[in-house]
């Protein structure tokens, strides 16, 4: 982080500061990074003692300011704590937020930095890690850890911004209504990332037409020299450029009409090639180690990004090429033994992206081997949950996947959908109610040659599975 004083951060956030018996001036430089966690403080840190629906941040203000705090930023004084400065405010989400904004507005002032606002049903997480690997050789570049990307995620994320910072990328979701302008309001970005929109959270915004209203408030908040880098495939991204603030609009995609695309597209278990062509007519082909013909989309569109920010094709090359996986537990191909294939895929599922993964897999078929899905729930659907849980199974069916495990009671319309949609006789098609039962089952099932798909949304835990199936077929 920037040095700002005792006071400053006072200011920012709106807070009263209480030296208590720190014995330290309220002139006195803060330099260190912002946590949350108490657990992850380090000398120098900044503690924001976050209430939570389990528990109270402030609970975790002694482990803080043991681990050297150099201040806290509570909603209360804490009187046991006053060997530490504590910066009381109203509320300490809002404070991180408006430190964050404060930070992030004076380093853009002097000029340097270029922040880059990425948001999407799909692929946010991939395209932040590919542009980041693009950025990184060229520039300071702050990036979020993992999926860092709601109301502490960001703002944690870009308090790491120093005055050496060339570029800030900043992954944002749709956690809450107005999430995208509140993160907008924090980062400034100077050019806006749209990717799809799909039924993710549909569930929480009265269908797709709600979460495209949500998403369009990333180009509704860019400056009149910014860029709207649009994904020209997806209607309702497309419609997004009649909206927008910025001056210009980069399109990316596969369709007619974009200006940073791929053609010649070839898919292996060691991940997808594909030519990529810039504006200009700048060409190259790129060995793409991500798996997944999906992951294409958001090759093109963190190469857009970049291309927007002036770095040429060979350094966008390079830095796609230089990224394995998408992330832990995306698309991560684990296995080998017997040839056999784990492809971990369940950090996290929309209909989107389950969709993709499962033609995937499909085109993923090794001769002599067999397909094999293991599904678990899609979460935030909502209303829509049944209907797309159903439309899984047709595509299990319709995309000749040998065999379907389905894991867990929200999914069973899976299993069901299939075994009414199809050919599928009772050995083809499984259901079971735990991990475990899914565990035996598949090391039971599977042959040499086969290809395994592991899918569902984060909180049916199927990630786990993934991994000990990976280990199991080492």
């Amino acid at each position: 982080m920037i040095q700002l004083t005792l006071t400053e951060i006072a200011d920012a956030v709106s807070g009263t500061l209480h030296l208590g018996e720190s014995g330290v001036s309220a002139d006195q430089p803060v330099t260190g990074l912002s946590y949350t966690d108490s657990r992850e403080v380090v000398p120098g840190g900044i503690f924001f003692a976050k209430p939570g629906e389990a528990t109270d941040g402030h609970l975790f203000a002694p482990q803080a300011a043991e681990n050297g705090a150099a201040v806290l930023i509570v909603e209360r004084v804490l009187p046991d704590q006053a060997s530490v400065p504590q910066i009381v405010v109203a509320d300490v989400i809002d404070a991180l937020a408006a430190l964050a904004a404060e930070v992030v507005a004076r380093v853009h002032a002097k000029g340097a930095l270029k922040v880059v606002g990425i948001t999407g049903s799909n692929g946010k997480t991939t395209t932040k890690n590919l542009l980041a690997s693009i950025l990184t050789p060229l520039g300071e570049t702050v990036a979020p850890k993992e999926s860092f990307n709601n109301e502490v995620g960001a703002p944690v994320t870009m308090l790491r911004i120093t005055e050496s910072t060339r570029f800030l990328v900043s992954e944002m979701g749709l956690y809450a209504p107005g999430a995208i302008t509140r993160l907008a309001a924090m980062a400034k970005p100077d050019l806006g990332v749209v990717l799809k929109v799909g039924l993710a959270h549909a569930g929480g915004y009265g269908g797709i037409e709600g979460v495209a209203r949500e998403k369009a408030e990333m180009v509704t908040h860019l400056p009149a020299d910014g860029v709207a880098v649009l994904n020209i495939d997806d209607p309702r991204v497309a419609a997004m450029a009649e909206k927008t603030t910025a001056g210009e609009v980069l399109w990316f995609g596969l369709g007619r009409g974009a200006q940073v695309t791929a053609r010649d597209i070839t898919l292996s278990a060691d991940g997808t090639a594909f030519t990529l062509v810039l504006p200009g007519g700048a060409e190259a082909r790129v060995s793409f180690r991500v798996l997944g013909e999906h992951h294409v989309m958001n090759a093109l569109a963190a190469a857009a990004a970049a291309h927007a920010l002036g770095v040429g094709i060979d350094d966008i090359v390079a830095g796609l090429q230089a990224v394995t996986r998408a992330e832990r537990w995306r698309m991560e191909v684990l296995g080998g033994r017997d040839g056999i294939t784990v492809i971990n895929d369940a950090y996290n599922a929309s209909p989107d992206s389950m969709a993709a993964a499962l033609r995937t897999l499909a085109k993923l078929k090794r001769p002599g081997g067999r397909t094999i899905a293991v599904v678990g729930e899609m979460a935030e659907l909502g209303e829509f949950a049944g209907e797309e849980h159903d439309r899984v199974g047709l595509d299990v069916v319709v995309l000749g996947i040998d065999r379907l495990v389905v894991v867990g009671e929200g999914a069973r319309r899976v299993h069901v959908s299939a075994m009414r949609e199809g050919t599928f006789f009772s050995d083809e098609s499984q259901f079971v109610e735990t991990a475990d039962e899914a565990f035996e089952l598949v090391r039971a099932l599977a042959q040499p040659n086969d290809t395994i798909l592991v899918k569902s949304s984060k909180v049916a835990g199927l990630r786990f599975l993934g991994d000990r199936l990976g280990e199991s077929f080492s």
